[in-house]
């Protein structure tokens, strides 16, 4: 799987240095990963939020923070659409990202 764009994480590990080990994490795995539609994702994410349009929200660090990304499964990329504290993600309607 292809990420789109790493730089997003790395700036945001930056800023909140406790989001580091686990944003990396979710990045190897990730990267490593050839899932085929959403089913396969859920069996490795099993909490991972599916929202309309492929897209998916991933709790970081106990909840604290929020990954929304969008797959393409046939193309095999990830899109990195928003990366946020929880307070930061109520704000916003992921399905509109």
């Amino acid at each position: 799987m292809r990420i789109l764009s790493r730089r997003t994480l790395r700036e945001f590990w930056t800023k909140h240095s406790d989001s580091k080990d686990q944003l990396q994490t979710w990045y190897r795995e990730t990267e490593k990963s050839s899932w085929k539609n959403i089913n396969d994702l859920k069996i490795e994410y099993p909490n991972a939020s599916i929202l309309k349009d492929k897209k998916i929200v991933f709790n970081i660090k106990g909840n604290k923070y929020r990954l929304i990304v969008k797959i393409n499964f046939e193309y095999q990329i990830t899109w990195v659409l928003f990366l946020g504290t929880h307070a930061e993600y109520d704000k916003i309607n992921a399905n509109e990202l």
